[in-house]
């Protein structure tokens, strides 16, 4: 068996009420200047810790996440606001953009390398600051990932900064804080999520020890969103979700995703379809695609899913992707590319933007080249 390198968390804490452990925990802690990046609707949460910190003596500073995706220009604008600030530790709470950003910021605080030097795989060489992150979806899994995601606003590219320097010094994983997610937002960071669990399990790289994270989370997230996207008050279903989520996250590092990713990152740089929804759009048509070169993986994924084991491996693959279309379709999740606003006389320019992202498609169980790509963009109108 192959040796892998697993970079994680030196502390994770999961579990309801895992965010008043944060509190404890810094309380204890010999961090002062705390600086805070989250999103306006968790701050009657989060606002009576934030005053239990400054009690305890830390200085602290509050800053909200704008709205949309990261992109390099943002970072940019938070990074001055960072330095000026002093920060000793950062703190990310929220979805997988606030996370992606507080992890950059902590690395690049005081980083001598420039952003175009730390682009790519393994080119950042350090962070010195703390970094913490807690999750308000269960989509990216970001908290315990050595990836971050920009767009690149001068070329449309979504761009990834991949290191074991951006992996968190803790991550505090409750599920009460996913609580007030919409549903629309459940649903769709949900098969995110489950993306990355099953781009991990099929990737041309596997390994069986990320394939247990892999094919747990599937299960988690398969058997439990539905359920999360109708009653969001459900901390049980919010709890699988989470460890769903989180387990994919824990594929991200050592195995990583593939074709969904890079064929759905284009659609996130020219027309701002939000990841997660992009990713479940693509998702059954792409793994339709790949079902040829691992029938008995595609089949595992199945039963993971929920579905009855058929006569042949083949029949209960195809089945565990019709299980993932009703799935997509009973969240009220569009499935083709004309309800998200994309032309049709793009799709030549999309399949280009989507052949650069060699990183990912060197991962994908079968070979997929620009035809490919066009092809699976065409059959989505």
């Amino acid at each position: 068996m192959k040796a892998i390198t697993l970079y994680q968390p030196e502390k994770l804490v999961f579990g309801v009420h895992a965010l008043q452990q944060f509190k404890t925990d810094y309380i204890d802690s010999d961090k002062i200047r705390v600086y805070i990046l989250t999103i306006s609707p968790l701050l009657d949460i989060l606002d009576p810790i934030v005053e239990e910190l400054k009690q305890s003596g830390k200085e602290v500073a509050v800053e909200i996440y704008e709205a949309g995706e990261p992109s390099f220009d943002m970072y940019f604008s938070y990074l001055d606001k960072v330095r000026d600030f002093g920060a000793d530790s950062i703190v990310g709470i929220g979805g997988g953009s606030v996370l992606d950003l507080a992890k950059l910021l902590a690395a690049m605080k005081d980083n001598t390398q420039s952003l175009d030097e730390v682009i790519g795989l393994h080119n950042l060489l350090e962070r010195k600051t703390h970094l913490t992150c807690l999750p308000s979806t269960s989509g990216t899994g970001s908290e315990v990932s050595p990836n971050a995601i920009f767009l690149d606003e001068k070329t449309l590219e979504k761009k990834g900064v991949i290191s074991r320097y951006l992996v968190p010094n803790a991550a505090y994983v409750d599920p009460l804080l996913t609580l007030g997610l919409p549903a629309k937002i459940t649903a769709e960071t949900g098969v995110d999520a489950l993306s990355h669990c099953i781009e991990a399990y099929t990737n041309k790289f596997s390994h069986p020890l990320i394939d247990s994270y892999a094919l747990k989370g599937i299960e988690l997230i398969g058997q439990n969103l539905l359920k999360a996207y109708q009653n969001g008050q459900d901390q049980e279903v919010r709890s699988a979700v989470a460890l769903g989520s989180m387990y994919g996250g824990l594929c991200l590092g050592p195995i990583n995703t593939a074709a969904v990713h890079a064929l759905s990152y284009p659609l996130g740089g020219k027309y701002h379809v939000p990841h997660g929804l992009a990713n479940a759009v693509l998702l059954p048509e792409v793994m339709d695609y790949n079902m040829e070169a691992d029938i008995e993986k595609h089949a595992q994924i199945a039963i993971a899913l929920g579905v009855k084991k058929y006569d042949s491996l083949e029949e209960t693959a195809k089945m565990g992707v019709e299980k993932i279309k009703e799935l997509v379709r009973e969240c009220a999740i569009p499935n083709n590319l004309t309800e998200l606003g994309v032309q049709r006389e793009d799709v030549d320019e999309l399949a280009g933007l989507a052949m650069k992202i060699t990183r990912l498609l060197k991962n994908n169980p079968r070979d997929l080249v620009f035809e490919d790509a066009v092809n699976i963009y065409n059959k989505l109108f």
